[in-house]
């Protein structure tokens, strides 16, 4: 599925992956590829985000964590995520 990760300074992740566990506020919550169409608040906590191929380092922003097992990790303080037709778009403090 396409990922998307907004702030308000700009884009913090675009691409292709496999599976997204977000900070939901009734409790943290994953989505996989070709889920149904949903949307939801987050409060603060950790976007992770697995890749499901090799990705440019270089182009994550400075808040973006990856793990040696490629996993991207974004620290959020809010938001909204919404995924539509295999899109996510996650618009976070």
């Amino acid at each position: 599925m396409k990922l998307e990760i907004i702030t308000p300074e700009g884009s913090v992740f675009t691409g292709e992956v496999t599976a997204v566990t977000l900070p939901g506020l009734d409790g943290v919550f994953q989505v996989l590829n070709n889920h149904a169409p949903i949307i939801s608040s987050l409060k603060q906590g950790e976007v992770k985000v697995e890749v499901d191929s090799k990705f440019d380092t270089t182009k994550l922003n400075e808040n973006v964590k990856v793990d040696k097992s490629n996993i991207i990790h974004v620290a959020i303080k809010g938001g909204v995520a919404e995924l539509i037709n295999n899109k996510l778009i996650i618009l976070a403090e």
